[in-house]
């Protein structure tokens, strides 16, 4: 088996540029204290998998849904028993990958599913302090921004409630097989210190979701649809910012004002 054909409905681009899958690689786990349990999601012919075998300071996994570039891997790469799985990473059950233990993650992620990777990896936040990955540019932009940009969007705030964000470096698309049609970005997150957030963290989810999902409306106009008591909220600074313009601290702050407005007597 000499190459693996890139399938369109898994999102697949293999990389081909050597120097940037290494520079991916270094960028994970810069600190190399002990082994670190890893995974790469979708190997494919493991052009970023070859710099990981090299490194003393990794105990990975390979997850890859598509049987063809698992058989690839197996034939030309020494992989252990129980290192390769043929799964869907979405479904993975990810406290028994490691047993439970904590593991960074790594990969070039198939830009149709990049969003629902991160959601999966925030359902387990806590056992996932790093990761570094190559996606969509937009979509690796939307992520690192800050309030007042417009890129800034539902995920950029769930996530960054719980790690800090570094967009790293663009990749072109003549890098790629076959090429995107857009740029990619590779970004770094690393867990914060935040264990729970300071407020009830399912309304938090919803407040976020309803205000940018009218996010050319004010808060005023876009929180309307949680029921609690609107009126002791009209006044308040937030209600003609737009949801972009505020940050993690602030939407915490107003997920506690409309608790206190829902559940007052």
């Amino acid at each position: 088996m000499n190459q693996v054909k890139a399938k369109k409905n898994l999102g697949q681009h293999f990389l081909t540029d050597l120097s940037i899958a290494r520079k991916i690689c270094d960028a994970y786990n810069e600190e190399r204290v002990g082994k670190v349990n890893t995974i790469e999601i979708g190997p494919g012919m493991g052009v970023l998998s070859q710099y990981l075998f090299q490194r003393e300071d990794l105990r990975f996994k390979l997850i890859e849904i598509d049987g063809e570039s698992v058989e690839y891997l197996k034939e030309h790469f020494e992989i252990a028993e129980g290192d390769l799985l043929s799964a869907d990473f979405l479904r993975l059950d990810l406290k028994k990958v490691f047993g439970g233990e904590k593991f960074g993650v790594i990969g070039n992620f198939p830009y149709n599913i990049s969003s629902q990777i991160f959601f999966h990896i925030l359902e387990e936040k806590d056992l996932v302090p790093e990761v570094v990955c190559m996606l969509q540019r937009e979509v690796a932009r939307r992520l690192a921004s800050g309030p007042g940009n417009k890129d800034y969007g539902i995920l950029s705030v769930f996530l960054q409630a719980y790690y800090d964000i570094e967009y790293l470096f663009t990749v072109d698309e003549n890098v790629f097989n076959p090429p995107p049609k857009v740029k990619s970005g590779v970004i770094r997150l690393k867990r914060n210190n935040v264990e729970k957030l300071d407020c009830d963290e399912k309304l938090f989810r919803q407040v976020v979701k309803n205000t940018f999902n009218q996010r050319r409306k004010t808060i005023w106009n876009s929180i309307r649809g949680i029921d609690f008591d609107h009126e002791g909220i009209r006044e308040h600074e937030f209600m003609k910012k737009r949801p972009e313009q505020l940050s993690v601290k602030e939407f915490i702050e107003l997920t506690n004002i409309v608790d206190r407005l829902r559940n007052k007597e």
